[in-house]
């Protein structure tokens, strides 16, 4: 009874808060997806634009499961946007360009809304919320996503770099680095890399309001 007692109220806050974090968690998702698109269309590859996922609309970007942990765990995924590497000209430098956009784009836009809360007053504690919601999601999707695990970002820009034959293996046994991507969600492992960039974040957030 103390169990259920306990995730109903986690889900009622979770619930409450869903105003001030949705904003930031589908900018983040949406921007992050559509970096990786555009990027790969500029370096020549059209299969995201021919799957319709070169759209600023988020329902096309939104992976159930990672919109559902970016909500209830802080953390998440996108559906992933299909790219065919071999449409670039340099596969290896193709892959890389077009997976570190993601991250790249969020930290840009955490650093924007930064710069906002610290030269624009915002007196409305609802918008405030929101502003810092974005710089914080955009944070942890960037962070989170570059970590060398499939299926995320990391994961890709490691295999680029490595030799050929070893970049072979390394998606050959991609199946075991899943599951320890999966341990570190389940154990809250994942909490022990994001937290300190998270605090760290928040304290420039802070100052840049009050100071």
């Amino acid at each position: 009874m103390d169990f259920l007692g306990g995730l109903d109220s986690l889900i009622a806050e979770k619930i409450k808060m869903l105003p001030m974090i949705l904003p930031g968690i589908i900018i983040a998702i949406t921007l992050h997806e559509l970096a990786h698109g555009y990027v790969a269309y500029a370096l020549g590859d059209t299969t995201a634009k021919n799957k319709g996922r070169l759209s600023f609309n988020p329902l096309v970007h939104i992976d159930i499961a990672g919109f559902l942990f970016l909500i209830i765990a802080g953390f998440g995924w996108a559906k992933p946007v299909p790219i065919n590497p071999m449409n670039f000209k340099n596969r290896k430098l193709g892959t890389i360009l077009v997976s570190i956009a993601g991250p790249v784009t969020n930290f840009l836009i955490a650093i924007i809304t930064i710069l906002i809360l610290a030269i624009v007053p915002i007196n409305n504690s609802l918008i405030l919320n929101i502003v810092i919601s974005i710089a914080i999601y955009n944070i942890i999707l960037g962070i989170f996503n570059l970590l060398p695990f499939p299926p995320l970002d990391g994961s890709k820009i490691v295999a680029s770099l490595l030799p050929t034959k070893y970049e072979i293996l390394f998606y050959k046994y991609q199946k075991y680095l899943y599951g320890i991507l999966l341990i570190l969600i389940l154990t809250n492992g994942i909490d022990r890399v994001l937290g300190p960039v998270l605090d760290f974040s928040y304290n420039i957030i802070v100052r840049a309001i009050f100071f």
